[in-house]
């Protein structure tokens, strides 16, 4: 049967098909298979409906339809409220889920109330229309009468009987006129009043935004940095994934509303406490920060949960959208020239905290710790508090900067002691000013009770550089390591341990704590701590303790890079909202250049620059006359006390243990002998100048001179 079939072929041109030897013309074209009329109609049904166009107008719609119905609703639910007593059987049932059986009670007064007022309304309603009766009969009497004496008055004076009537058909004229401007405007308001009242419908519908979220323009679905309303904040905990609590606000009457403090403007954002349902820890919504605030429409970092003094109650703080990334104002330090500062009753400047606040911090008796990621601002923030110090001109500073870049320059010739650099030689001088701070407090300690003292405060910046130092001393001691053997991490605990009682205070920065860097008994020796941004909750734990990180302090929250300056401080030294353990301060930025500046103003306030030590030279390379001669600087004479100390402070592993004994020996024979001015025994710089000028290995003095 193959053999009897016949090929055909198709012309690429026209589609169609012949055989062999035929013609164009004698072929027919092939039949075209007809769409049916269903078909047709699907598809134009399909792309109508697809059309952007149509689904937007299907979203105008619905979203104008939806807000008639939501404000007829709203509308509705507000007149039932006020003639019913369901608001508050709502606030009861609230206060009964939130286990505040007070403010239940509380409620149900108000609804005893409320009910006792509405009857005796109703009770006047029944007698209403007697006394409206009474009231229409003595009003038109009481009418008519006035009409009638005022037509008698009328008529008298002109004379003419017809002016008595005149004032009561002036009233029923005026009477006809109402009445006949009513029967005009009567059919109108008819016809226009239920489109009035609709779109008074409209209005509240639209104003509480009750379409649908896939019905609203895309920008009115855009809610970030929307303000916070209770709704949102209510919604933002109901969809946070906390079973009980979703369940809680649900079953509440008023949509859980009464969770709610006030919410109140603070600095930047609003505040705002939330009472939480029974069932539901404070620990889950603080575990939740970064869904609550995505709920909010703010990122992680605009959003901050404390734990206030109420108990099952968390602060949430909310910030305006962007408000955190712009820059707080210049430093007090920076704007009045004027300023000085009090070591004792003052406290320094130190930022704002997220409420817009001044961040005001006391520094007396406390020893303070700095940490944080490396070039997160902890160098700025740590120079800033050393600038206030260095107003009081009755502080003394003694600083070692391992980092050595030039950061606390402004502090040659102002601090008694600066040491400037990164390397093992520098760490080494670092330990000895701790140790010469050690002894100086163990000289305090050892003076007659009530003897004051001037304060001494001792800062080492990039302190891990010191704890991690390899170098071992003569004595087999290292000067790095947390051992019992360790010479700076014992200096810095002998001094964390006793100094406060005495003024000796010890300031650190460090960066990346870990407990190699930063051991335990050194962190938790300080007072106030305070942490910038960190990778990690347990460096956070580090940084400022177990109480505050599970108070709701998150520092490793804070974002590396656009948060330079931010800090979370744990102190008792600056004023925490009660019930919290922490507070984040945004600390102004003081540049290098402007430092210089104010730290020209210190050195003004005190008599003239001191004489800046920086190195520590080992004992018997001192010369102790020459030494003498040094801190008697400018002044013509001295007290021996003041002398002693400032023999400690230029080197305090020659001078540190140095009495009146000692520097009596020193100077009996020179001619340099303390004296008696009244009263008090001082040193003359004349004479240690002239016994210096007399030493065989010097020359005479004529020679010096």
């Amino acid at each position: 049967m193959t053999d009897n079939v016949v090929p055909l072929f198709k012309d690429p041109a026209t589609g169609t098909y012949t055989m062999p030897g035929d013609t164009p013309e004698t072929v027919a074209p092939a039949p075209v298979r007809p769409v049916r009329v269903w078909k047709r109609t699907a598809r134009g049904l399909r792309t109508a409906v697809t059309s952007e166009r149509t689904r937007a107008a299907a979203r105008l719609l619905a979203r104008h339809g939806m807000y008639v119905i939501g404000g007829t609703r709203i509308t509705a639910k507000r007149m039932w409220d006020g003639r019913t007593g369901s608001r508050y059987e709502r606030m009861i049932r609230a206060a009964e889920a939130a286990g505040n059986l007070d403010e239940a009670k509380e409620w149900e007064d108000r609804l005893t109330r409320f009910r006792a007022a509405r009857h005796h309304r109703r009770m006047d309603l029944l007698k209403a229309p007697e006394d409206a009766v009474k009231s229409v009969a003595y009003g038109a009497g009481l009418t008519v009468g006035g009409l009638l004496l005022l037509g008698i008055v009328l008529a008298v004076a002109n004379k003419d009987a017809s002016w008595i009537l005149a004032p009561i058909k002036a009233l029923i004229d005026a009477i006809a006129a109402i009445v006949y401007v009513g029967t005009v405007v009567w059919g109108p308001a008819v016809t226009v009043g239920p489109w009035l009242a609709l779109l008074a419908l409209w209005g509240v519908g639209r104003h509480q935004q009750t379409a649908p979220q896939w019905a609203l323009p895309a920008q009115q679905r855009d809610d970030a940095g929307a303000p916070i309303t209770p709704s949102i904040v209510v919604t933002a905990l109901r969809d946070l994934g906390i079973a009980p609590l979703r369940k809680a606000i649900k079953e509440m009457g008023d949509a859980g509303a009464a969770m709610l403090g006030p919410i109140r403007i603070a600095g930047c954002g609003v505040e705002v406490d939330v009472t939480l349902p029974s069932g539901v820890s404070t620990a889950e919504v603080q575990g939740r920060r970064r869904k609550l605030a995505e709920n909010l429409a703010r990122h992680e970092h605009e959003v901050f949960i404390t734990l206030p003094a109420a108990a099952r109650t968390v602060r949430l703080w909310i910030a305006d959208s962007g408000a955190l990334d712009e820059p707080i104002g210049p430093s007090p330090l920076v704007t009045d020239e004027t300023m000085t500062a009090n070591y004792k009753t003052g406290k320094a400047p130190w930022g704002q905290d997220l409420r817009g606040d001044s961040a005001l911090i006391s520094l007396y008796q406390r020893h303070f710790l700095i940490t944080g990621l490396s070039n997160q601002g902890k160098t700025a923030a740590l120079r800033a508090l050393a600038l206030w110090l260095a107003l009081d001109k009755t502080v003394e500073l003694r600083i070692a900067d391992l980092k050595g870049v030039g950061d606390w320059a402004m502090f040659d010739g102002l601090a008694t002691t600066l040491i400037q650099g990164p390397t093992d030689d520098h760490v080494i001088d670092a330990t000895e000013m701790a140790e010469g701070m050690v002894a100086e407090m163990e000289r305090r300690i050892q003076s007659p009770p009530g003897t004051v003292f001037p304060p001494l405060v001792g800062i080492v910046d990039e302190a891990q550089v010191a704890f991690m130092c390899p170098a071992i001393g003569d004595d087999k001691r290292p000067y790095g390591g947390s051992k019992a053997t360790s010479r700076y991490f014992m200096a810095a605990r002998k001094i964390e341990n006793q100094g406060r009682a005495v003024d000796v205070i010890l300031y650190q920065g460090t960066q990346d704590p870990t407990d190699q860097n930063l051991p335990k008994l050194v962190r938790e020796g300080a007072h106030s701590r305070a942490s910038l941004a960190l990778g990690t909750e347990s460096q956070a734990r580090m940084a400022l303790g177990d109480k505050a990180v599970d108070g709701g302090a998150a520092p490793h929250l804070l974002r590396q890079g656009l948060d330079k300056g931010t800090v979370v401080v744990a102190s008792d030294g600056v004023a925490i909202p009660a019930g919290q353990a922490s507070i984040t301060v945004r600390t102004h930025y003081i540049d290098t250049d402007t430092a210089s500046v104010i730290a020209d103003r210190a050195k003004a306030l005190r008599n003239g620059v001191i004489t800046t030590a920086h190195t520590l030279a080992d004992a018997d390379e001192c010369d102790p006359l020459a030494d003498i001669l040094t801190v008697l600087a400018t002044e013509a004479r001295v007290l021996t006390q003041e002398v002693l100390k400032r023999l400690a402070t230029l080197n305090g592993k020659a001078y540190g243990q140095w009495s009146f004994i000692d520097l009596k020996r020193v100077l009996d024979g020179t001619g340099a002998e303390p004296y008696k001015s009244d009263g008090r025994m001082v040193i003359s710089r004349d004479r240690v100048i002239r016994a210096l000028a007399n030493r065989p290995e010097t020359g005479s003095a004529s020679a010096a001179e």
